[in-house]
């Protein structure tokens, strides 16, 4: 008697194992920007505006109007409101967040590691030999996410309408998407060369930094091995070196982005008046407050994304 054909399914792990990849690193870059977007939205928009302030804050022996000046700065027209005003006063833009976010962590997080493995398939054994195995990794994955960086400037006129929405609104109202795409064109990739320059040290930093810890200070031979805490750890070296690196290029970045779509001023001329009217810590203005709330942020939407990407692609690949 003939035996019954039983249907399968093509394994995962053989066939369909780069599929398998694939579909983890887009869910779990996805999956990090869509957290990260509802717990940290207020979060971004008090260091954008912080960013783009251009005045002083601290009033040297008068504590009662520094806080009037950073109740005012950080919450504008809701200054006076209620609690709960003030805190829905801090969701601007949240449309044009979450489309932004979303794209941009799948991008970066969900493409880095093709962008890695297509660097450790070319040249991945020439860097290993010349720096050593782990050094040489390390360096892969760094490069893989400062190209990324770059390439990021694709998604930017998302990030301009957010930042406007967050700094400058009065721009913004009474304007539809379609009109503004439409009437502003080229100007929605305002400071497209210096948030590259920006993103090109910065996304080194932050891959390069959580490799360097997960290869140096856990002894992993595979990242896709390590615990949900050591991926926090690691995450944390990574946030705290990209956010610190890229801090000067990012107030200029972030004020070219909230100026009204008809300025101008240029980066070079942002940053002569910086030196000129704020002097040289002008650079780093909000370094501090975006290490404390925004570096948790990038902590928590990479270490999200790496746990999911190594679970999915460890399940998937079975």
């Amino acid at each position: 008697m003939a035996q019954p054909v039983v249907a399968t399914s093509p394994a995962v792990g053989g066939g369909d194992k780069k599929g398998g990849k694939g579909i983890a690193r887009v869910v779990g870059g996805a999956t990090s920007g869509a957290l990260e977007l509802i717990c940290f939205h207020p979060v971004d928009t008090v260091a954008k505006r912080l960013m783009s302030n251009q005045g002083r804050i601290n009033v040297p022996g008068d504590m009662a109007a520094t806080r009037a000046n950073f109740n005012k700065v950080i919450f504008r027209e809701a200054a006076n409101a209620a609690p709960l005003a003030k805190y829905a006063s801090m969701f601007p833009g949240v449309g044009f967040a979450a489309g932004y976010k979303i794209a941009q962590r799948t991008y970066k997080f969900g493409g880095q590691p093709f962008v890695m493995d297509f660097i450790n398939n070319s040249v991945g054994s020439s860097l290993q030999s010349a720096m050593g195995p782990k050094k040489g990794k390390v360096f892969s994955s760094a490069i893989a996410g400062s190209l990324m960086g770059i390439g990021e400037v694709l998604l930017l006129p998302l990030d301009v309408l957010k930042i406007k929405a967050q700094t400058n609104p009065d721009v913004l109202k009474g304007r539809g998407l379609v009109e503004i795409f439409t009437k502003e064109g080229r100007g929605l990739y305002k400071g497209a060369g210096w948030t590259a320059a920006r993103n090109a040290p910065g996304s080194f930093a932050l891959f390069g930094g959580n490799s360097a810890v997960q290869y140096g200070i856990f002894k992993l031979d595979d990242p896709k091995q390590a615990t949900f805490w050591q991926n926090f750890a690691a995450s944390i070296g990574g946030a705290v070196s990209s956010i610190t690196v890229a801090a000067p290029l990012d107030v200029v970045k972030t004020r070219i982005q909230g100026a009204a779509f008809d300025s101008t001023e240029s980066g070079v001329t942002i940053i002569r008046n910086m030196v000129k009217n704020e002097g040289l810590g002008s650079f780093f203005k909000g370094l501090t407050p975006k290490i404390i709330v925004v570096g948790p942020k990038l902590v928590f939407s990479f270490t999200i994304a790496q746990t999911v990407m190594g679970y999915l692609e460890g399940a998937l690949g079975k």
